[in-house]
């Protein structure tokens, strides 16, 4: 397993996002398996059917143990699909100081039913695919990382068929397990119609009402999309700066995908890079914003991200 800039807590509970298949399961058993704990991975249809029915069969289960056969730590991955989870862990952690590290593929279902978040009982950490530096090393170059960004799966691959085949199916996994199946849409077909646009308007200052007319829905339904991107944890957006804060909320953003390849599947566009040509200048802008960003958050740097577009209309990210 390939060495990850995050360090997660290992004496408080914590809450970890991150889009799919980004190897949030993987650097949890790498941190937990030589520790006392308990899992519960909701992406297993009948785990999932027997804590949907009943979320406080988790208290009956750790209540029926001695203190001394108590686990130290309960794992919970893909939490957002039962989010009563969360009371049932804060319950817990109050009541046997049992540390909780509960993963999510998505914030918006926890958003949407106003989630107990626990309060700051729980630290929050977000994970990434990889950055550069996590790469295995002969894989830390722009070429690869232009081409097919860093999801870990990728790496199982080493014929360029195969990591398109995985990430036509990781879009269509998220279409299907992500959109549809929580209805996040009323329908899914101006859905789809939005994805390869917003791939196409990637890094791009965002027109919604040009982007409404492409695929014929009104803007708000559009920002509405963008929202759904953001909060599947696939993207970010990157507000314009401002000195005048009112003025910089009325200013439209861009948003970037948080790793490339995600593009490169919604475009449907797997043709190979070619240096010193503007799509590749593109795929470094591109790429260099998302390391940054993502070093900002594992690094807790915290510092606010912007552009800025100067009177003569030139953009400085």
């Amino acid at each position: 397993m390939e060495k990850r800039l995050l360090q997660l807590p290992t004496s408080n509970s914590f809450l970890l996002f991150g889009p799919r298949g980004c190897g949030k399961t993987t650097l949890l058993n790498k941190c937990f398996d030589s520790k006392k704990a308990m899992w519960i991975d909701l992406l297993r249809p009948a785990i999932l059917d027997r804590y949907q029915s009943n979320p406080d069969l988790l208290i009956q289960e750790i209540e029926g143990l001695s203190r001394k056969e108590q686990p130290k730590w309960v794992i919970i991955d893909e939490v957002q699909k039962i989010p009563k989870l969360l009371d049932v862990a804060h319950y817990l952690i109050e009541k046997y100081k049992i540390n909780f590290a509960l993963t999510g593929s998505s914030s918006r279902r926890l958003k949407q039913q106003s989630t107990n978040l626990l309060a700051g009982r729980a630290w929050v950490s977000h994970l990434f695919p990889f950055t550069i530096s996590e790469l295995p090393k002969k894989l830390q170059t722009l070429d690869y990382i232009l081409n097919w960004g860093g999801l870990p799966q990728l790496l199982k691959y080493t014929k360029n068929a195969d990591r398109e085949e995985y990430l036509r199916a990781y879009v269509y996994t998220y279409l299907e397990k992500e959109i549809q199946a929580e209805q996040w849409v009323k329908k899914l077909e101006p859905f789809r119609k939005f994805l390869p646009v917003a791939a196409q308007m990637n890094g791009k200052i965002l027109n919604f009402e040009k982007i409404a007319n492409d695929v014929s829905v009104d803007s708000k339904t559009i920002k509405n999309y963008y929202e759904i991107l953001e909060d599947t944890l696939l993207g970010f957006h990157l507000p314009a700066f401002d000195q005048s804060i009112r003025k910089q909320i009325r200013k439209t953003p861009k948003f970037y995908f948080n790793d490339r390849s995600l593009q490169r599947a919604l475009e449907k566009n797997f043709e190979p890079l070619k240096t010193q040509t503007s799509a590749w200048g593109i795929a470094f802008e591109h790429w260099l914003i998302t390391e940054i960003y993502k070093l900002n958050v594992y690094q807790k740097k915290n510092y606010e991200l912007s552009y800025l577009m100067t009177k003569t209309n030139k953009e400085i990210d």
